[in-house]
Parts: structure tokens; C-alpha cells; sequence
């Protein structure tokens, strides 16, 4: 059984939908990262879970408690704990403060705070730094005060509202495994928010993309990444080469279509949608970057091999980006580093069939 449950959850600002009856559960011990772009009613969910908004219709259930249907549950009675996009330390406040403000107004004794407040600056990597105020410290540290603050309660649940956006790209990337290493080894149910895909990826156990207020998809990492549910989805989660066109023909007892694109007649492709395989149907033939080969003489594949010419190259470090034309159309393909190919070079690309997915 699922110990957070979304039951129809319908909230509305005004004229604007922001979550438009969506359906969710997340496991005990998961962490669950909403994903999507600006406007997409991640945060408004999370806030809703928090019981800082209030929903016009559905019902949340954590460990088998309505927070709606049968009263409205206090933020403070959900057993949550919240990490805020912006800190919200209170900057008066030294680390220790900060961190067990909350335990000093359930009237815990104080040797049970001052153990507790240990047990998370250690836990978080602040050991040493309580008698700080928020201003001598870092941005990093200033977000491990915030995390200690939301765990020092020991919560059934807890909630990041984009934690890691304000801090630097290297931070970022080193957090973000603190986040995760830490959430596990505590056993803490988590929902996560984040607009950063790479983030959500390396975070989640799964993910929850969102668009308009709608959950679009929901698998591992691994699942929306190879199998995306349709363009949206695609274009969010990594890079992809979309090529528009209709399906010419479905082969019988496979999962295999050709499709005429904008740069050729026949493109063979695998569908994931059988509503799309139907002749006539206007799709994309699409395929990640680093799915693509790329042959200085005609490879023996009997499909999808295709001449053009390098229009731009792009240096990237650890690998290049070739922008391969191809009939007036451009397939951006993921090379080596070390390739020597120029701008104005030709170039066979063959688009593996068992690679190139057909979405509507």
C-alpha cells in the first residue's frame, strides 16, 4: 500500500488550473520528484501535500490518514518535514537555533533537543558549526541548516521545493548525492520538485513529469528517458532529434512502421503507441543524439542510412555534437571527442530502427 495517495487532486488560482485532477502514490521510502517546466503545478502539489494550499476537490492520504475528506489537517499535525527553495533561516538566529526552533515549541526537554540537534548537524555535515549565524556561512551550508531543520523532528514524510536551485552548478551536482545518500539511509518517504532534469534523474527513485497542471508520465529514470510517453515528455527529459512526418505503412505482428519524414520517403521506426502505428497518422520519427552512427563510406545496414554534410560542430569537452545536414533538415548526432571531422565534411549517419521511436 502506498503511504502518500493523491486522490483527484484539483486546485485552481482565478481562471488558471494548476493541477488539473491528478492521480499519484508514492511508496514508503521513495522519493518521488515532480518534474516539469515553470507553471507546471509541481509546486502548487507540494504545497498541497504540505497543507500550505488548500484544494478546491480531491483528497491526500499519508500513512493511511486523510489530510482533506475528513477535516482539514494543520500543516503542523501532517508529521512533515519542508526544505524551501529560498532556506527560510532565520538569519538573527545562530545554526543551533535555526535548527531546533520547532522542537522548543512541542516542549521537548532540552537535553532531548541539544541529542537531537547533534544527531542532524553531524547527519548533515554542520558538526561544529551551531554557534554560527547564517550569514558566516556558505550558500551549501546555509541549505544543509535548512535540511537539518526539516529532519530534526524526525517526519514521516519530507518535502523539497526546489532546494538546490540558487547554489552553483558544481554544488549543485555534489548536494545533490547528499541529498539522495542521506534521504535513503534514513528511510524517509520524500517528494522532490525540481525544473532540472539532470537533478531529477540522478535524485529519484521515480519520476512524476508534469505539463499544465497534468501528470504525463510516471517511471524510473531509465523508463522516461527510452520509452517517453510523447514529444512533451521527450524534449524535456534529454536531447532529442524530432523529424516530422506521417506512418506509410505498419508491418504486420512487429511493432514497426515506416514513416515518410521531412527529409525522406521511408524512415523505419519502432512505435510505442499502437494509436499512432495506424497509416495516415501524423507523427514524429524521433532519436536521441547519441543513438545515431556516423560512417565516412556506406555502412551494410540495409535501413535508415542517410548521406549529408556537417554543417556545425560543436565542442563540448567530453564529446561533440555534429549538426549533420541532410535535404535541408538538421539530425544532431553525439560523437567522441576526439572525432576529426570539419564543417563542410560528408558523412553517412544510419538512425537505428531499434533506436528511433515513432511519437504523436
Amino acid at each position: 500500500m502506498a503511504f502518500i495517495e493523491i486522490h483527484n487532486l484539483f486546485k485552481r488560482f482565478k481562471d488558471v488550473v494548476a493541477v488539473n485532477r491528478i492521480q499519484l502514490e508514492i511508496n514508503k521510502g521513495e522519493m518521488l520528484t515532480l518534474l516539469g517546466p515553470s507553471g507546471c503545478g509541481k509546486t502548487t502539489t507540494l504545497r498541497c501535500i504540505a497543507g500550505l494550499e488548500k484544494p478546491e476537490e480531491g483528497d491526500i492520504v499519508i500513512d493511511g490518514k486523510p489530510m482533506l475528506s475528513k477535516g482539514f489537517v494543520q500543516p503542523s499535525k501532517r508529521g512533515i518535514g519542508m526544505v524551501f527553495q529560498n532556506y527560510a533561516v532565520w538569519p538573527h538566529m545562530k545554526v543551533f537555533n535555526n535548527i531546533v526552533y520547532g522542537l522548543k515549541l512541542q516542549k521537548i526537554s532540552r537535553q532531548r533537543i541539544k541529542e537531537r540537534a547533534q544527531q542532524v548537524l553531524k547527519l548533515v555535515g554542520l558538526d561544529g558549526l551551531e554557534d554560527r549565524y547564517p550569514s558566516q556561512l556558505s550558500g551549501g551550508q546555509q541549505q544543509r541548516v535548512a535540511l537539518a531543520r526539516a529532519l530534526v523532528s524526525n517526519p514521516k514524510v519530507l518535502l523539497l521545493d526546489e532546494p538546490l536551485s540558487n547554489l552553483d552548478a558544481k554544488l549543485r551536482e555534489e548536494l545533490r548525492f547528499e541529498i539522495k545518500s542521506l534521504v535513503r539511509r534514513m528511510g524517509i518517504t520524500s517528494v522532490y520538485v525540481t525544473h532540472d532534469q539532470a537533478e531529477a534523474m540522478v535524485i529519484s527513485d521515480r519520476i512524476a513529469v508534469m505539463d499544465s497542471g497534468n501528470v504525463v508520465q510516471i517511471g524510473t529514470a531509465q523508463e522516461i528517458y527510452k520509452q517517453p510517453a510523447n514529444r512533451f515528455v521527450a524534449d524535456f527529459i534529454g536531447t532529442m532529434n524530432f523529424m516530422s512526418g506521417e506512418v506509410v505503412e505498419v508491418l504486420r505482428d512487429t511493432d514497426q512502421v515506416y514513416a515518410r519524414t521531412e527529409f525522406c520517403e521511408k524512415m523505419l521506426c519502432q512505435t510505442l503507441d499502437s494509436t499512432a502505428a495506424a497509416p495516415g497518422s501524423k507523427v514524429y520519427a524521433s532519436i536521441r543524439p547519441e543513438d545515431v552512427q556516423i560512417f565516412t563510406e556506406p555502412p551494410q545496414a540495409a535501413e535508415n542510412v542517410f548521406k549529408g554534410t556537417i554543417a556545425h560542430k560543436a565542442y563540448l569537452g567530453n564529446f561533440l555534437y555534429f549538426f549533420v545536414n541532410i535535404n535541408d533538415t538538421l539530425i544532431r548526432v553525439q560523437v567522441a571527442h576526439y572525432l576529426p571531422q570539419e564543417e563542410g565534411q560528408e558523412l553517412y549517419l544510419f538512425l537505428d530502427p531499434q533506436k528511433c521511436i515513432i511519437l504523436s
